[in-house]
């Protein structure tokens, strides 16, 4: 007979588990017990004397707590007795388990009104949930820890929010920014290296060569800016801090005096920390403001590549410019103007190729190219012949560049992207089954990604563009149930996107649009 009277408790959450399954319970426990809930969202009776953040420990694991001469049914029910809650690690091997039914009983009858989550490591629901798990006809809180589910980190989140009560989206937002804490830190401990160094330089270089060392410090600089810190922000989704570094970045410049002082290097520099703020302008909406920087730095590399018009980076740079004006262009709808920016484009990209024929960037240009073109082609009225053309080729060439740089982010979002325009020519043309394809296997690629960089926003947000346009194919086909569920997906990923970015327009816009859509086709 079962006790049930009220016992003090002694573990955040009891750990149950098949003996197979050992070496993952015993991961899933360090992480666990090293998991502290944020300070900001605990209330202060919870915790009112955790001075920073509260320990998420103890948690039993019962081959871990007891020692060989125990009795373990007597330990077992101590254990079970002053658990808050119970986590139970799902796989065949556990759903075979007699042992793991008996624990999930046991807690059941003492505490019926205490949470009990599933974690999955293997199997689908039907083949790892335990028999005592579903006894009462409802499947419990699931957090999936496969790479190409949840994964450990978004699992261990859901987990947290199972046994605390508190919104998955809080516990994902302060994650994220304590992600982003540690990049400002190590950022910070760069910038004060290379302050350092510049120092150092500069105390033991000649009077003469003084002015120079400074400039190469502070170019250096500039250049760690627009690459490795923007692309870190990027992956936390923090345009106010990319704003404020181009800013800083650009200050640099105007202190520097008339431009045709500068040297070409940092000259190509500064346009494009101006493609860098007109980016982020047209994040925010400005496009009146966004063109002027992408036209500024279109004078500056056209002056660039009139001085060096053999050389693949002054072209290079030449024709970003020309794509971000076009851009501006496509999306004022002023399409003629747009069809002229990307015809110059393509030209350039063609040039790069014979300039730096062996470099993957002159092929990933032409294909970057060809789907601008793709995606004029799909604006009303659209030509569907030609935007089937261009988007497959458009296509096959990033698929080229993707094989010869198989591990970058970049161009793995790129060949996503570039299915998902194929996908929309294939629905215009009324190809709904080829268009279903080409969308699935972006989803394929961007979970790949996600695999590897969960937290990234720009992957996240590929996701949630991915949903939504599933839910137009699926109400294409009919598929009312399909399509509803894809729409709900996107609307939870767009709100803790937008959560983390407020400022962001682009995240806004898209929220408002798939929430104002219907996941049926008649509804």
């Amino acid at each position: 007979m079962v006790a049930t009277h009220a016992a003090p408790v002694a573990y955040r959450a009891f750990l149950s588990y098949s003996h197979a399954d050992e070496r993952q319970a015993a991961r899933l426990h360090q992480r666990l017990e090293g998991w502290h809930i944020p300070a900001k969202l605990l209330t202060a009776d919870e915790d009112a004397g955790a001075p920073n953040e509260r320990p998420f420990s103890p948690i039993f694991r019962d081959r871990e707590e007891l020692s060989a001469g125990d009795d373990l049914s007597a330990q077992v029910q101590a254990a079970l007795q002053c658990s808050e809650a119970l986590i139970v690690l799902c796989s065949p091997a556990a759903k075979a388990s007699q042992w793991v039914g008996r624990e999930i009983e046991m807690f059941r009858a003492l505490h019926p009104d205490r949470p009990v989550l599933a974690a999955i490591i293997a199997g689908e629901p039907e083949d790892c949930f335990p028999d005592a798990l579903t006894a009462r006809g409802n499947e419990p809180i699931a957090a999936d820890l496969r790479k190409d589910k949840d994964g450990a980190r978004l699992g261990l989140l859901k987990l947290a929010a199972g046994l605390t009560g508190l919104p998955l989206a809080a516990l994902v937002q302060r994650d994220a920014q304590r992600q982003l804490r540690r990049v400002m830190a190590i950022t910070g401990m760069a910038v004060a290296g290379m302050l350092i160094m510049a120092l150092l330089t500069i105390l033991a270089a000649r009077a003469r060569n003084e002015a120079q060392a400074q400039r190469q410090q502070a170019e250096g600089l500039v250049e760690y800016m627009l690459t490795d810190l923007r692309d870190r922000l990027k992956g936390v989704g923090r345009l106010d801090v990319m704003t404020a570094v181009n800013e800083r970045a650009m200050d640099y410049y105007t202190r520097q005096g008339a431009l045709d002082t500068l040297p070409l290097g940092s000259l190509e520099r500064r346009a494009r920390i101006l493609h860098a703020m007109g980016e982020d302008d047209e994040k925010r909406g400005d496009l009146d403001l966004a063109l002027q920087k992408f036209r500024e730095a279109h004078r500056t590399t056209a002056g660039i590549l009139a001085q060096r018009p053999d050389n693949a980076d002054a072209i290079f740079a030449h024709a970003q410019s020309e794509y971000w004006v076009g851009y501006i262009e496509y999306r004022r709808e002023n399409y003629a103007a747009a069809h002229k920016r990307f015809d110059a484009y393509r030209m350039l990209a063609d040039r790069l190729v014979k300039v730096a024929p062996q470099d993957s960037r002159s092929f990933q240009e032409v294909s970057y190219a060809e789907g601008n073109l793709c995606a004029l082609a799909m604006e009303p009225p659209v030509q569907v012949e030609r935007a089937l053309v261009s988007c497959k080729d458009a296509l096959q060439g990033m698929q080229k560049v993707n094989a010869m740089k198989p591990a970058d982010k970049a161009v793995t979002l790129a060949v996503a992207n570039r299915h998902a325009w194929y996908a929309d020519a294939l629905l215009a043309a009324g190809k709904a089954g080829d268009a279903l394809a080409e969308r699935e296997e972006e989803g394929r690629l961007i979970d790949t990604l996600l695999t590897q960089v969960p937290m990234d926003r720009d992957v996240q947000y590929r996701k949630a563009m991915y949903h939504i346009s599933m839910v137009n194919i699926f109400r294409v086909i009919n598929r009312s149930q399909l399509a509803d569920d894809h729409r709900k997906k996107g609307i939870s990923l767009l709100e803790i996107l937008q959560s983390l970015d407020p400022n962001n327009q682009e995240f806004q816009s898209r929220l408002r649009n798939i929430k104002s859509m219907k996941g049926d086709k008649n509804g």
